[in-house]
């Protein structure tokens, strides 16, 4: 299946059927919505580019320790999508499983902890996790 952006999603992606392909949804995999679709339909590769580094510039400028971005990628968020465990006890996800973010995964250096990353043009998530997503904690959830 083709990709608006010309990412080749679908070779490694394991759910193929259920996403309808880029392209065939007008970027709406899953029925969600793709950053990354938006951007190019909206600007161009130009737009996409301009997003991505404008992005990268804002989670850098946060002042997090040990939080250095240097690339951003598309992430579905079914293998992104986190529960957290607020002070009140209840358990949240904060992300859409059906869309597709911009994000990455970020190694704290002397720890076995990672930062999480993920974007799209309204939210802005960093979190930090064990191995596998085991005991994530938000760092910051913020209305972009």
């Amino acid at each position: 299946m083709a990709s608006i952006c010309g990412v080749d999603c679908c070779s490694e992606c394991n759910r193929r059927k259920e996403c309808g392909g880029c392209v065939e949804t007008n970027g709406r995999p899953f029925g969600g919505k793709c950053v990354a679709a938006n951007c190019i339909k909206s600007g161009g590769l130009e737009e996409f580019a301009r997003v991505k580094e404008t992005l990268i510039e804002e989670i850098n400028g946060l002042g997090i320790e040990n939080l250095q971005v240097e690339d951003l990628n598309l992430l579905n968020g079914f293998y992104i999508n986190l529960e957290y465990l607020l002070a009140n006890g209840q358990s949240v996800k904060l992300l859409e499983d059906k869309n597709i973010y911009w994000g990455n995964q970020i190694e704290i250096p002397g720890s076995d902890r990672c930062f999480g990353i993920a974007a799209d043009e309204n939210y802005l998530l960093v979190c930090e996790y064990g191995c596998g997503g085991s005991e994530p904690k938000i760092i910051l959830y913020k209305k972009r």
